[in-house]
């Protein structure tokens, strides 16, 4: 009687476990999933380190510890100008963002505090002054879409599509977007600046002396983030 009686725990206690295992894949399966975007600061560092610049330029941005798969759709950037005799400007339509498994080169749009009508229209340079800061919003032309009841252009996809992967008729990308989402491969792209750096000097009209032109590539790590930085209590999200 004892014997029959283990046997029924045992077999309740397999169906109990079973359950559960069951019930918390379901519920992982059921989280969003999270991805962490890196800027690889020291790359851009040791670029300017070699150009000599690393006293007159900083470049920095402003990203959240995590995001949705398909959130992010611009980028906030920050261009120190470190000295205090030089003009630095920010060629933006010589700019691009390049995807590294695409192998695409983008255009980047400067966003504007303004209505956006027109991608087509030639960006000015933005100017930065000695020991001033320039903070503004980027994003690639492709991902902005037209409202059609008033006409302006607003940001409407994500500026790396990266579940677009697992959906690509390419299949060396879909083996790619698997490995991404098993933590077992990283995404990489790049913002390439363009910048025109000119001394200043009194008595020079602008124009008049030719700025050398400088190109930073800013370097990005898309990683898969474990299942439970969703959490709603994980403080590092």
């Amino acid at each position: 009687m004892m014997a029959r009686d283990d046997g029924s725990n045992l077999i309740f206690l397999t169906l109990y476990i079973i359950g559960v295992t069951y019930t918390f894949n379901r519920m992982i399966d059921s989280i969003d999933d999270k991805i962490k975007y890196i800027f690889n600061k020291a790359a851009v560092d040791e670029q300017l380190k070699e150009k000599n610049l690393q006293d007159d330029i900083g470049i920095s941005f402003k990203l959240s510890p995590s995001y949705d798969m398909d959130e992010l759709k611009e980028l906030s950037v920050s261009i120190e100008n470190k000295s205090q005799d030089l003009a630095i400007y920010v060629d933006w339509d010589n700019c691009s963002l390049v995807v590294d498994y695409s192998k695409q080169s983008r255009r980047v749009i400067r966003k504007s505090p303004d209505l956006t009508r027109d991608l087509a229209v030639p960006q000015s340079p933005s100017l930065i002054a000695p020991a001033k800061t320039f903070s503004v919003a980027v994003a690639a032309e492709d991902v902005f879409q037209r409202d059609a009841a008033t006409g302006t252009y607003k940001v409407n996809i994500p500026l790396i599509n990266v579940s677009a992967l697992g959906k690509s008729p390419v299949k060396a990308q879909k083996v790619l977007f698997k490995q991404f989402m098993d933590g077992k491969k990283t995404l990489e792209f790049s913002l390439q600046l363009v910048l025109r750096i000119s001394e200043l000097r009194v008595g020079i009209s602008p124009g008049e002396d030719k700025p050398p032109m400088c190109i930073v590539n800013c370097p990005f790590t898309i990683k898969k983030l474990p299942w439970w930085y969703a959490l709603p209590w994980n403080k590092r999200r």
